[in-house]
């Protein structure tokens, strides 16, 4: 590996090399000292030395922003005379983190790794949350039942691959094969960052089936009649910008309206809200312009289109709205996610190609990334409206005049 002499202008210097996740360069002046380069930009110091049996261990000291070059230098030599004293710091630490409970693990997995490399860890937090309990002060007397409430407080030195695995089956059974094979990873990703033994590791992931769900013809109309009767505008707001835009929810929920345009008719999802990675720019069709213009109207101050009072400042997922909308509609397996697959769905049948409907619901794989770069918004929106027209029609809604959706 690279060395040179640590300095702050050395340091400033380097970058990753284009298509590496990372690099380590190691300092000339202190012996095992290394700073890692991340693709994202971070830099963080470690040691690297080698215990008994010659095995390679690092041991991480801290970011470059909290520490500077003589602290990581001091704390390095204090980790090289603990090594050959035949201490390894990593196993303290190791035995500490198998001490944990379950809760205090998935807080180290989320503050150590998951917040930093992951768009999507609060989903990751929510899971845990909804099958283990979530911690005391956030909950709530109308809260679901929890499925597993033995779990959270458990610790993690007594759980073994038998009970991962008798948990795998139950989840399966009560909760869907997704759900558990969802669990199941999260668990492992846990004690993977944590460097524990992995009681997850053996256990086999259920096979999952597709799912194909979306709203059927048939069903528009009861379920616009269902939404229609919703008494919270808020939620019949956003589930109607779910089906409209085809977003994901987690960026529904989080919409701002500093990345709305009403004129143009667009929403700017960016690179590091959207799954692919890529800033997305969704087009609104004319009642979703419709449906903003008025939230806009009478917006509060708050800088989301979804506001509420909660901790993260904007609507959580509304399940118990979402629960009483379908029994309305006499719907059954259908869930908010689904409205993103009934948008594309429709978007097919209206003759749309694979590679619009991609751009539309911000796809990205090999194949098709390419073709999907080469596309400009105006085929997307000539397919979104023809595909949410067919749908508000078949539904028995009243179109607003598309007009609205030109620009000023």
């Amino acid at each position: 590996m690279p060395k040179l002499n640590f300095t702050v202008k050395s340091l400033a210097k380097l970058t990753c090399p284009a298509g590496a996740d990372r690099v380590y360069h190691f300092d000339t002046k202190t012996p095992g000292l290394a700073v890692c380069i991340t693709a994202a930009g971070s830099r963080t110091f470690y040691v690297y030395r080698r215990v008994k049996g010659g095995r390679p261990v690092r041991y991480r000291l801290g970011k470059c922003e909290d520490l500077s070059i003589e602290q990581a230098r001091d704390m390095a030599a204090e980790r090289a005379v603990d090594y050959v004293r035949g201490i390894d710091p990593m196993a303290a630490k190791r035995k500490a983190r198998a001490s944990m409970t379950l809760a205090e693990l998935l807080n180290h997995y989320l503050e150590s790794h998951a917040k930093h490399h992951k768009r999507t860890w609060q989903d990751d937090e929510a899971q845990f949350n909804r099958y283990f309990g979530k911690p005391e002060d956030q909950r709530k007397e109308d809260d679901e039942p929890i499925p597993f409430p033995g779990w959270r407080n458990r610790k993690v030195n007594t759980i073994t691959e038998a009970d991962v695995k008798a948990l795998h089956a139950k989840l399966g059974t009560k909760h869907g094969k997704y759900a558990a094979n969802r669990m199941l990873a999260l668990l492992s990703s846990m004690f993977n960052n944590a460097k524990l033994d992995n009681p997850a590791k053996g256990v086999k992931k259920f096979k999952e089936q597709q799912r194909e769900r979306f709203l059927q013809a048939d069903e528009l109309p009861r379920f616009f009649a269902a939404l229609q009767a919703e008494p919270n505008e808020t939620i019949r707001d956003f589930i109607l910008i779910c089906l409209l835009t085809g977003a994901r929810r987690s960026n529904v929920q989080a919409m701002k309206w500093s990345d709305v345009n009403l004129q143009r008719g667009t929403w700017t999802i960016a690179a590091e809200e959207a799954k692919a990675g890529d800033a997305l720019t969704v087009h609104l069709p004319a009642r979703a312009i419709a449906i903003l213009s008025d939230r806009k109207s009478k917006t509060n101050g708050s800088p989301y289109v979804f506001a509420s009072y909660g901790r993260t400042g904007h609507l959580a997922e509304p399940k118990a709205a979402w629960k009483a909308l379908l029994e309305r509609a006499g719907i059954e397996d259908l869930r908010i996610h689904d409205l993103r697959r009934t948008l594309g769905s429709w978007q097919a049948a209206m003759g749309a190609s694979l590679p619009i409907i991609g751009k539309t619901l911000g796809h990205k794989n090999v194949a098709t990334t390419a073709i999907y770069s080469r596309l400009n918004i105006d085929p997307v929106r000539q397919s979104v409206d023809a595909a949410t027209a067919a749908m508000l029609t078949a539904g028995g809604v009243m179109q607003l005049d598309d007009q609205t959706t030109k620009a000023g």
